[in-house]
């Protein structure tokens, strides 16, 4: 696959900054290691040949001289076209949107077909070109740190998860990571999206197989990890896409894994190994993927509204364990679903987890049930009346659905960790998450990182005196607002009293 790669580099290098400058540094002076990523590592957008490989035949570099003169150097080793676009304003605007505008559009009727066009910048002026690209049959790949808007995420074939791109690209492990087995050392792996949340899972599976007087069916696991393990999701398994795929990110010796019959994992030292005969048979492949597809059909026709893609990969999770150790091969929940023939259910993958809907029943977007995401249902309580509304921002914003009473702590507990240690993203996640948890708050460590990314790109400073919860609520609110209006959302009186209640009210 023939790609080629634009850099806004001003924009990308100061979204990184604004969250940790070191990270922004090994963006700029080793481009060498994240170009490799890209061609190495980086999954292939949708609609491509299965053995398709990236080839980045363009590579170019847009950057302000003026400004950023000492990092062109490292550019030039990686092998990058580096186009100047000094500024032109007294307020430092430069060209670069139009020059790289007038080089994709160049490189879109050129004589060699380059099949996917990639795009390192989170400004939405570019929703117009990566649409163009799309009706051209182009694939589109971004990167975009900070909030892109819902139309140029929506316009982007893949969009590269900024987490991602730190911990794998730019080489930022978290310290909690599991380890990878030997087997796999020599080839690419994903990494956790909550190295907290596999650790868990691992010492479950431990736990289990050690109070067990038998093999453990590897189904069974799976659903109790599910019940039992907070925020842990059957489409996402930490990040690792199946439960398959979390099991062999350990090292889990000397207990072993069989895979016939469903999968059983034991103890050799106090099991026998499991006997073929004593497994239940399996059933043929093509059975059992239509006894999936009757299974979801069944539970979207039970459900008055759209259902969460996350509860049907926990049913078919509980019921087919054999197919959802690797999803028959597709690797993730997503990729297997959209191979199956559930005509004419719709998939909508706009919202958090996405979610799959009856086009003649129930509504889009805005007739979803009214249920949060994360935290506790209970903290709504007196709040139920400002619930519809917060599901409407968050479904605009991607703002994390959690309540009042939760928020008002998330706050208090960044002030009070703010003062107590030297902020540092990833760290005050940390202890913010594990304050929240043992405080009975709701909230992940995606939502804590929301928040705390949120303030940053808003300009932000920790460590300047205006840590105070209210503070933050305040700031949060206005993050809130001007997303709102980005995506030309209308903020009436009711809307900006319900901003208001929702993260600052009784502060």
């Amino acid at each position: 696959m023939k790609s080629a790669l634009f850099v806004d580099f001003d924009n990308v290098y100061s979204g990184l900054r604004k969250l940790d400058q070191a990270i922004a540094d090994r963006f700029a002076r080793q481009p060498l290691e994240w170009m490799n990523w890209v061609v190495q590592s980086l999954e292939l957008p949708d609609h491509v040949p299965e053995d398709a490989r990236r080839r980045v035949l363009v590579r170019r570099c847009y950057l302000n001289p003026q400004a950023y003169q000492r990092f062109r150097p490292s550019f030039n080793l990686a092998g990058f076209e580096i186009i100047d676009c000094p500024a032109l304003t007294g307020e430092g605007k430069t060209s670069t949107d139009i020059h790289m505008v007038l080089d994709i559009i160049d490189l879109l009727q050129h004589e060699t077909r380059y099949d996917e066009f990639i795009v390192f910048s989170a400004d939405a002026d570019f929703t117009p070109v990566l649409r163009k690209l799309r009706r051209w049959d182009r694939r589109t790949t971004v990167l975009a740190i900070g909030f892109p808007s819902a139309a140029y995420r929506a316009s982007a074939d893949l969009l590269i998860d900024q987490d991602d791109f730190v911990r794998s690209a730019l080489g930022f492990k978290d310290e909690e990571e599991v380890p990878k087995p030997e087997s796999a050392a020599s080839s690419p792996s994903k990494e956790p999206d909550d190295p907290e949340l596999a650790n868990s899972a691992r010492r479950l599976v431990e736990q289990a197989v050690a109070e067990s007087s038998a093999p453990v069916p590897l189904a069974k696991l799976a659903a109790r990890i599910l019940s039992s393990v907070g925020d842990m999701d059957a489409s996402t398994w930490a990040g690792y896409g199946s439960f398959r795929g979390l099991l062999e990110s350990w090292s889990l010796a000397p207990l072993k894994i069989t895979t016939s019959g469903g999968g059983t994992i034991y103890d050799p030292r106090r099991h026998s190994p499991p006997a073929v005969s004593t497994v239940a048979p399996s059933r043929s492949p093509d059975k059992e993927l239509h006894d999936i597809v009757d299974l979801i059909r069944q539970e979207v026709a039970r459900s008055s509204s759209s259902i969460p893609c996350s509860r049907l990969a926990s049913l078919v999770t509980t019921q087919h364990g054999t197919i959802a150790a690797d999803w028959n091969g597709k690797g993730t929940f997503r990729k297997f679903v959209e191979a199956l023939d559930l005509t004419p259910l719709e998939f909508d993958w706009a919202s958090s987890g996405g979610v799959l809907r009856d086009p003649h029943r129930h509504a889009a977007s805005s007739g979803r049930s009214i249920k949060p995401i994360n935290g506790n249902a209970a903290q709504w309580t007196d709040d139920q009346d400002l619930l519809p509304i917060a599901c409407q921002i968050h479904e605009v914003s991607s703002v994390p659905l959690l309540s009042p009473k939760d928020y008002r702590g998330l706050f208090r507990i960044i002030e009070q960790d703010v003062r107590e240690h030297p902020f540092d993203l990833k760290e005050t996640g940390k202890r913010v998450r594990d304050r929240l948890r043992e405080g009975g708050h709701g909230g992940s460590r995606l939502d804590v990182n929301w928040v705390l990314r949120g303030l940053l790109m808003r300009g932000h400073t920790f460590g300047k005196g205006e840590d105070d919860a209210k503070s933050l609520s305040l700031k949060t609110a206005n993050n809130v607002r001007s997303l709102c209006l980005r995506e030309q959302m209308v903020l009436d009186k009711t809307m900006e009293g319900a901003i208001t209640r929702w993260f600052s009210g009784q502060m």
